[in-house]
């Protein structure tokens, strides 16, 4: 393992090294993806430095217990020995997941759409209940959401919302939660109190940045209208909403959450790259799962991933079998243990196929 480590910090000081050069720092492109290696090398570089002191402490503790010559020492070294030896498997394990080769993605950013499928209204109202269970999710996290556009629904709720999240690693969390969410309870406007079943269906985009994806927009045509919902006087009056369509695909982007025109166009931009980005990366992703049958891939939108049983208050995971009996916590934006299982069994696949060690 050692051997591994010693690659890596020769990579981290090259990279430490380069960084800092003034045509790197000039080439925005090459210099983002740097600093992200940079980051991700300096926790492996620290990880290797307590992995060094450890195996370190029990030489040192095997030769002061080998020379036996003041008791009092050996005794203090057999419980350095004692406490290294418990500590070394520990860091082998963290090391062997950090060494896994990390998926450029999950860093970026994201843009999340989220859309009620079957179930009418009450659809509409659990995809509002989704939207607010990921904006408290995004906020105990510290990261930013802002919603890009949106359609209600008639009795609460929404028909699509479609928001931005940023922040750190946010795709590499984010990714797993895209899929078929069901639910499972007595809606608002049933008077028999039957348990109905509805769906929402969410996606979950990679923001692409100009240098991922460019766009012509000679092949874009850009309409105007005017905003609904809410927003005060300007809604209905000024024509600040601005919807994109991509002529070679037939994508589509829109955005009315700003009362600027040209930042509603911005933002229409960022949503029809995220989504020509997200087409390669779903090709990219169909390839990739024809190698390999992975049970938590983020690439199968159509999948059911999760549902929400309201009558028995549990919440399964279908992809690992996970059930959690803390709906309100959940609702609340608690998915953090749902989110951290599937990462495991997602890094314990790439191990696997790795095969590093």
């Amino acid at each position: 393992m050692l051997d591994r480590l010693q690659y890596v910090k020769q990579r981290f000081d090259e990279v430490s090294d380069l960084i800092i050069q003034p045509d790197v720092i000039a080439d925005q492109k090459r210099y983002v993806q740097l600093n992200k290696e940079y980051k991700d090398l300096k926790a492996l570089v620290d990880k290797r430095e307590e992995y060094i002191n450890a195996v370190g402490n029990i030489e040192e503790a095997n030769e002061i217990i080998a020379d036996g010559s003041d008791a009092e020492m050996v005794e203090m070294a057999k419980m350095q020995l004692e406490e290294a030896k418990a500590l070394l498997p520990e860091l082998e394990e963290e090391i062997k997941f950090m060494l896994i080769p990390k998926d450029p993605e999950d860093a970026k950013n994201v843009m999340v759409e989220i859309r009620a499928g079957t179930g009418g209204d009450e659809a509409s109202i659990f995809a509002g209940d989704l939207f607010r269970m990921y904006t408290k999710f995004c906020e105990a996290k510290g990261w930013r959401t802002s919603v890009v556009d949106l359609n209600e629904g008639t009795s609460g709720g929404f028909k699509e919302v479609i928001f931005e999240v940023t922040g750190e690693d946010v795709y590499g969390s984010l990714k797993y939660e895209a899929g078929v969410h069901r639910v499972q309870r007595v809606p608002q406007t049933e008077t028999q109190g039957r348990v109905h079943t509805s769906a929402a269906t969410v996606m979950v985009l990679p923001e692409a940045e100009e240098f991922d994806v460019q766009i012509d927009m000679n092949d874009v045509r850009v309409d105007f209208f005017c905003s609904s919902g809410p927003g005060g006087q300007s809604v209905n009056t000024t024509k600040s909403a601005v919807r994109l369509t991509h002529i070679p695909t037939g994508l589509v982007a829109q955005c009315q959450d700003q009362k600027s025109q040209h930042k509603n166009k911005d933002k229409a931009l960022t949503v029809l790259r995220s989504r020509l980005y997200e087409m390669e990366l779903a090709k990219k992703q169909a390839e990739d799962a024809t190698k390999r049958s992975s049970q938590v891939s983020s690439g199968d939108r159509s999948a059911k991933i999760r549902t929400y049983n309201y009558p028995q208050g549990r919440v399964t995971d279908h992809r690992i079998g996970m059930d959690i009996f803390d709906m309100d916590g959940v609702m609340s934006g608690k998915i953090q243990k749902f989110i951290d299982e599937l990462q495991l069994v997602a890094n314990t696949e790439k191990l696997k196929e790795s095969e590093v060690f």
